[in-house]
């Protein structure tokens, strides 16, 4: 069923229970692939079996292709650019192409591919709106079927289906959404988003490129100059060089043999190109656009600029029916008809750009043509007479749109292929209106599988050394080794931007965020090496008179050695007797690759006691476990199984040496209206209790025996651990207080003057009388008004002076709640979020299903890396300063970001601005240095350096930005930006600033091109979805079923989320388990995040780094079952099962190690949720497939797409 029409039931969060508040994250998904892949997200392959068979609802009339053999490869410019044609086209912004460059290209398998140019007779051309978006085609290698594999959904109606078939044309673009009775296409702008204008199926590349609309008449539309008609285009992977501005790095074109396309391709080069074929998946016939090749526009020949212009590609229109068929083989030879939707073929030299014949995806047949052979390959359809409804004829005539002398019959319009169908009647015999409106592609459009399968083949099999400056470091989704040689690697510092504009005004013309989001104490893979620490002894490090940089890499050092120029101010600093260093031949220090800071971009400082507060060295921090012992903290569990666990949890508090017992003091305290505190002196022989009920004014009781060593103590502290659940069964206290909890961890940790970290468990809103109490003001009548922003604002300031009060002591409080109602999150995690500490939530919390996540997440909260007491500041080079920070911390002035705890798991991101030009020839430098408290008690300053190239084109910022890093960064912006705007005014400007992005890349960067193609840069290709994804997020754009708290604690989440986790967070990664090879051990290929991905026949795997989901088909095979569940029967699988049992078959045990290696690999545990194909669970579950349509009115990735053109089309205009 169409996940578009599914409510959304319960959330996603925790177990679905009543009121659960789902909040899909999104995780790379993909289609099916074969298995086999190791990499953890799979390549993609094209949709999966399962694909859907009838169109989604909801979705506009996106041209489908009739056979996916010819989805395209989205060929994104060399120079980065991927045009869609999104089937709106405007007006032609020039004449017909020239004839010269014939733009054919094959994108299909061999047996597809077309050897000559297509014939231009054949293709009808395509009106606008239904133009088939089709980015580029994608040439599959080896033979594909034409017909078999519907990409998208077929027609609704039998006959509908049947006329689809029947004028079908292989390659060739949808029909028209209205067929033959649509009206004159007189809209030169992009349909309505309802009516997605691309057609995503591939279509030939045939030389038309231009997607959806006739091709102006005289000059090439496409971004590529057009290529001689008999020349090959050389580039099938992508736009030719010329005519884009730049060209990828990396991306190599293969040169097709002369009879293949122009090398504008962008669609995956054809078969001869030397690609290996790919064997369509089942139910697709060729590989999605997007995945095969660069971006949209890459992805085909650009539409219109992409390849040769139409006009080159074949006489024109006019002539265009004689000569078509001579241009190459007959049609029918040829491929598939250039009736593709995606390419159009241009108008006749002077005819005044027209409406496109709806219903014919092509260029309509000249006079004296007959439309396509007959149904070539079952794919074509009959010719087809003229339309009604269109005031011109479209067969060459120049007058499009005028009412034409002798109108030519049009051909018929090319349909998509359903794969079920078999040939009947053509749609032009159908009443127009039963014509079903066809939908773009959506394997034509950019595949976020594709594109990170392609990442993992190029870049994950070399270490990446990061010594050059400027080089965007492979995908988060790529597993690679990082080799320091003077750069920061990826894992502690990722940037948006390797290229920063050369100045403010190309930086604002643009739109592209300079940021960079750091994680200073990222953990590292087995394989690297952390960062060294360096010694200078009671001098301290050295640093630069004027702004106090750290000594680096980018430090010149002059005279001789005796002095040192400061790479970031360009001050000379005398160099300390102690550290001279005579200078090599080229100027560099003898002892550079002796010294860490002389040639490494990361490692660590011992400080003096000058960088120590107060001056003087700070003592071993300390634990303080808070307990909620009030009734619903006792009843669900919660309280026994924090003290059984904290029991032997102790004994792996964090420790700079494994060998050495930590040296972290740990105190306990329990509340609910009043507090008790414990003293646990190992001199003790049972543990004491005193009572404060004077929560007013809150004190300890207690000095000494409050915080202990966990060996000396151990006794006592087990036998308190013991007792506190007995104390406590059967209490009939239900009121909590909050702020006086934090408060007592405070004065304790005052008290033993040493920096430290609070655990508080808590369960409910603390309504008890006290400081801090709170009230539940939970109404959803104000979601979606403009009072909607106070209700992520603290409802009080009370706990905002407890948060400042808390940094300046260094005491950093991690907060765990097992709420059964409303506790007022935006609240309760003020302290949290300010101090640098974490949130963890468990709702309607259950000791039997939620134990073992709640206790893996409190095990490696209590381990993990972390610093206290610290203070971050990040220094640029002169020409840009750092305006803004994202994340949890605290700022008492403009540059010092303070954070009492900072942990492994933890980012800052950090915004740049211009206040000065930069020079291409020194790049921009960052020094990002952290002063904090190790949990040995040792001050240190860790180091992270980073330079990055200048430019002054354009085309050169665009080709080097990262947009995984780029979304981080917006989502982290946006979910800050609605403490002060309504959400709506949030997603606007959110939309407004991508659509920014890429007018600019189109105007300044693509080659020209028509309107109606959509043209992407090849690294943000992806942009366009991801960003969707984050827009359709429940705290931008929530269902009536997400919780406010949980929009607050989603909130608090991804603000200090690292790239990685906000990539599958957004955009979660989709495991078909059936392609799971057990003897390989790899994973297999993800697939994309859609309902259409999904086969009843399979088994699949979602995760978004806060759930993992068991999505069983209903018709999975019984083999397969038994080896999961150990039954082979569907109705018996345990829907409630949190765990999958140990069988002993292959197939389980490598699922279960599946399972656990995805867990390692994000910072929170992963609860397994298993749903059952048509079950109520299965609603939330579709809320994490983030390409379809979902409840809260977020659109689908074809849709936005749409969307986008049209927004990018009026900015132009």
């Amino acid at each position: 069923m169409n996940v578009n029409q599914q409510p959304h039931m319960a959330s996603p969060y925790g177990q679905p229970q009543p009121g659960y508040q789902g909040y899909p994250q999104p995780g790379y998904g993909g289609d099916n692939v074969p298995s086999g892949y190791p990499a953890q997200y799979a390549p993609y392959n094209g949709p999966g079996s399962a694909y859907q068979q009838g169109p989604p609802q909801g979705y506009s009339p996106y041209a489908s292709f009739p056979s996916k053999t010819l989805t395209t490869n989205l060929v994104s410019d060399l120079s980065s650019s991927s045009p869609l044609d999104l089937g709106m086209r405007g007006p032609p912004t020039s004449g017909a192409p020239p004839v010269s460059g014939a733009q054919n290209y094959s994108q299909f398998g061999q047996g597809e591919t077309q050897n000559g140019p297509p014939p231009m007779v054949a293709p009808p051309q395509r009106p606008p709106v239904s133009q088939p978006y089709t980015p580029a085609a994608v040439n599959l290698p080896g033979p594909q079927p034409t017909y078999g594999q519907q990409y998208g959904a077929p027609p609704v109606s039998m006959q509908q289906m049947t006329n689809q078939m029947a004028s079908m044309q292989v390659g060739s673009t949808a029909p028209s959404p209205a067929g033959p009775g649509y009206a004159p296409q007189s809209f030169p702008q992009a349909p309505p988003v309802s009516q997605p204008p691309f057609s995503t199926a591939q279509v030939q590349p045939g030389p038309t490129q231009s997607y959806g609309r006739p091709l102006p008449s005289t000059q090439p539309s496409f971004p590529r100059p057009p290529l001689p008609t008999s020349q090959p285009s050389a580039f099938p992977a992508g736009p030719p060089p010329t005519s884009t501005p730049s060209q990828l790095p990396g991306v190599i074109q293969p040169q097709p043999p002369v009879s293949q396309p122009p090398p504008y391709h962008s669609g995956p080069p054809p078969t001869s190109t030397g690609f290996p074929p790919r064997p369509p998946f089942h139910g697709m016939q060729g590989l999605p656009m997007t995945s095969q090749g660069p971006p949209m526009a890459s992805q085909g020949p650009p539409m219109a600029s992409q390849g040769p212009p139409m006009a080159s590609q074949g006489p024109p229109m006019g002539s265009q029916g004689p000569q078509m068929g001579s241009q190459g083989p007959p049609m029918g030879s040829q491929g598939p008809p250039m009736a593709q939707a995606n390419h159009i073929l241009p108008t006749q030299p002077g005819m005044p750009p027209g409406p496109i014949n709806t219903s014919l995806s092509g260029p309509p047949p000249q006079p004296g043509m007959q439309g396509y052979p007959a149904q070539q390959n079952g794919a074509f359809g009959q010719v087809r007479g003229p339309q009604p409804g269109y005031t011109g004829p479209y067969p060459g005539q120049q007058n499009y749109g005028a009412p034409s002398t002798a109108p030519a019959p049009a051909p018929a319009a090319p349909k998509r292929l359903d794969p079920d169908s078999i040939p009947s009647p053509q749609a032009s015999d159908m009443p127009p209106v039963q014509k079903t409106r066809h939908r773009i592609d959506p394997d034509a459009i950019p595949s976020p599988i594709q594109v990170i399968e392609d990442d993992k083949a190029n870049k994950g099999s070399e270490p990446f050394t990061t010594g050059v400056r400027g080089q965007a470091p492979p995908l988060v989704t790529t597993k690679f080794q990082v080799k320091d040689q003077g750069n920061a690697s990826p894992r502690y510092i990722r940037c948006t931007s390797y290229n920063m504009p050369c100045n403010s005004d190309m930086a604002k013309q643009s739109q592209v965020p300079l940021a960079a989001v750091i994680k200073p104490l990222a953990p590292l893979p087995p394989d690297e090496t952390p960062p060294y620490l360096v010694d200078h002894g009671e001098s301290g490090p050295i640093r630069c008179n004027r702004c106090k940089a750290y000594m680096c890499p980018y430090m010149q050092f002059i005279e001789g050695g005796r002095r040192f120029q400061c790479g970031f101010c360009s001050c000379v600093t005398e160099v300390p007797p102690h550290y001279f260093q005579h200078l090599d031949h080229t100027g560099k220090r003898v002892d550079c690759y002796d010294r860490p800071e002389l040639s490494m971009g990361s490692y660590e400082f011992m400080t003096t006691v000058d960088y120590c507060k107060n001056n003087k060295f700070p003592q071993p921090p300390a634990f303080i476990f808070l307990i909620d012992v009030s009734y619903n903290a006792v009843k669900n569990g919660m309280v026994g199984i924090v003290c059984q666990e904290l029991k032997t949890l102790l004994d792996y508090l964090p420790r700079e040496n494994p060998d050495v017992e930590s040296n972290i003091r740990v105190g306990f305290v329990t509340y609910n209206k009043v507090l008790h505190f414990y003293n646990v002196k190992a001199s003790l022989a049972q543990p004491q209790m005193m009572v404060v009920s004077d929560v007013a004014d809150m004190f300890v009781p207690l000095l000494d025996g409050f915080l202990v060593n966990v060996s000396e103590s151990r006794v006592v502290i087990e036998s308190l651990l013991d007792q506190i659940p007995e104390m406590f069964a059967d209490t009939r206290e239900t009121e909590t207080v909050f702020g006086p909890v934090i408060q007592a961890g405070l004065e304790a940790l005052k008290a033993a003057d040493c920096a430290g970290k609070l655990f508080v468990f808590h369960s409910s809103l603390p309504i008890a009388e006290a400081p801090g109490k709170l009230k539940n003001r939970e109404d959803k009548k104000l979601v979606g008004t403009d009072k909607e922003k106070s209700l992520f604002q603290p409802q009080v300031s009370f706990y905002n002076t407890l948060a400042k009060e808390c940094v300046a002591q260094g005491c950093c409080v991690d907060l765990f709640l097992f709420p059964n109602q409303y506790v007022d999150v935006a609240t309760l995690g003020v302290v949290p979020t300010s101090t640098g500490g974490s949130i963890y939530k468990y709702t309607y919390f259950q000791a039997p299903s939620d134990q073992e996540r709640f206790l893996n997440d409190l095990r490696r909260d209590v381990q993990k890396q972390m610093g206290f007491d610290a203070v971050m500041r990040v220094r640029t080079s002169t020409g840009i300063r750092v305006t803004d920070f994202f994340g949890s911390f605290f700022m008492s002035n403009t540059t010092d970001v303070e954070l009492a705890g900072l942990d492994c798991d933890k980012t800052v991101t950090v915004e740049f601005k211009h206040d000065d030009k930069l020079s291409e020839e020194t790049g921009a430098l960052m020094q990002c240095a952290v002063l904090y408290t190790s949990c040995s008690g040792q001050r240190r300053l860790r180091i992270h350096n980073m330079a990055v190239n200048c430019c002054s084109q354009l085309a050169d910022l665009y080709r080097n930005c990262e947009t995984d890093t780029i979304i981080n960064y917006f989502a982290k912006y946006a979910y800050r930006s609605i403490l002060s705007s309504p959400t709506k005014n949030v997603r606007d400007s959110l939309m407004n600033q991508c659509a920014q992005i890429l007018a600019c890349y189109r105007k300044n960067c693509a080659s020209p091109s028509s309107a109606g193609q959509l043209i992407l840069p090849e690294c943000m290709k992806l942009l366009p979805v991801y960003l969707n994804c984050v827009l359709k997020s429940d705290v931008l754009q929530p269902g009536a079923d997400v919780s406010l708290d949980d929009r607050a604690y989603l909130r608090q989440l991804v603000s200090t989320m690292d790239v990685a986790e906000s990539h599958v967070f957004f955009y979660p990664r989709l495991l078909p388990l059936q392609k799971l090879d057990v003897e390989s051990m790899t994973l297999p290929m993800a697939v994309r995040d859609s309902e259409e991905r999904l086969s009843r026949g399979g088994v699949y795997l979602l995760e978004n780094g806060l759930n993992i989901f068991l999505w069983v088909g209903v018709s999975a095979q019984q083999e397969l079952l038994q080896n999961i569940f150990g039954t082979p029967a569907f109705s018996q699988i345990d829907s409630n099962m949190t765990s999958l049992p140990a069988l002993d078959n292959p197939f389980s045990k490598s699922l279960r190690e599946i399972i656990e290696s995805v867990r390692a690999q994000r910072s929170r545990y992963m609860k397994l949720m298993v749903v059952k194909q048509e079950d109520k669970l299965e609603l939330i579950f579709k809320h994490f497939l983030v390409e379809d349509k979902n409840n809260n009115g977020g659109a689908s990735y074809v849709d936005f797409l749409c969307h986008m053109h049209k927004e990018i089309r009026q900015l132009l205009s």
